[in-house]
């Protein structure tokens, strides 16, 4: 049984390694013109469980990820391999 790299987006919600192209900051312009194309193009995945937005996460596919968790420790996550990275994050509000 092979094993895929995966990122751990919040709250059980994962993404496969591979398949991200880059993690933006939430409030910056080019994400929050990128998240309201996505949404018109119905190319949006909110993964942020009614959580507020810190990071936009753009896949190869195309599709645009909203997460809880900020650029930075999901940054940590990737470069460790270790998911439990800023797992905090997950449970404020």
């Amino acid at each position: 049984m092979s094993s895929f790299p995966v990122l751990n987006v919040g709250f059980s919600n994962v993404l496969f390694k591979e398949k991200i192209l880059a993690i933006l900051q939430a409030e910056s312009a080019g994400a929050k013109r990128l998240r309201s194309e996505a949404k018109e193009q119905s190319r949006l995945i909110d993964a942020t469980q009614g959580r507020k937005t810190r990071s936009v996460l753009v896949m190869d596919s195309g599709h645009v990820v909203l997460s809880a968790i900020r650029p930075d420790s999901l940054t940590k996550r990737l470069e460790s391999s270790d998911n439990s990275i800023g797992l905090e994050e997950e449970e404020e509000e």
